[in-house]
């Protein structure tokens, strides 16, 4: 297991986190990410399968106290989340033993949704799906260590899936600090 691995999932992992990071300084994905807090009703945190990542953001989101809610690009409506990722939240005191993905065509965005999306591409297909650009945030602005890219930990290591979790507490508890101080 080596630094890469470990911290950004796989070496393509890292190469998306970079390239993020350059758009990012570019000013390139400044769309993505400011937010009017006033006019927010419900995170819904956005992945591709909404079994790791979004499953594991929603539930926390909920635990603290956040309006909130989690779908995925590209699954199939009702998935339980992926063991590892159940075994990893626990980890951090989150149950995804019930979770039930929900797929973007079950999904009915409204008024006073932010969706917080895990990757650029995330936020670039929602935009093309017709979500108002004024809606889509990048999550991993708010986490520290800064991570655009919150690489999908699917099928990947213990290791990751803790470091990738970790990543996505950091960034709510810093997003849900920002909506309740506003």
């Amino acid at each position: 297991m080596d630094v890469i691995d470990v911290n950004y999932g796989t070496h393509r992992g890292l190469v998306r986190s970079l390239l993020g990071e350059a758009e990012y300084i570019s000013g390139r994905l400044s769309p993505f990410l400011s937010m009017e807090p006033s006019k927010i009703r419900r995170l819904v945190f956005v992945c591709l399968g909404n079994i790791n990542r979004s499953a594991f953001a929603g539930a926390l989101a909920q635990t603290l106290g956040a309006s909130s809610m989690s779908i995925g690009l590209n699954t199939t409506t009702g998935a339980p989340a992926f063991e590892r990722a159940i075994l990893t939240a626990r980890y951090f005191g989150v149950d995804l033993t019930s979770h039930s993905a929900t797929d973007f065509r079950d999904f009915t965005f409204i008024e006073g949704d932010i969706l917080l999306a895990m990757e650029v591409r995330h936020a670039r297909e929602l935009l093309r799906r017709g979500i108002p650009s004024t809606s889509i945030i990048l999550l991993g602005h708010w986490a520290r260590p800064h991570r655009i890219h919150i690489h999908d930990p699917h099928m990947l290591s213990k290791e990751y899936f803790i470091s990738c979790f970790s990543i996505i507490r950091s960034a709510v508890f810093r997003l849900l600090a920002d909506l309740r101080n506003d």
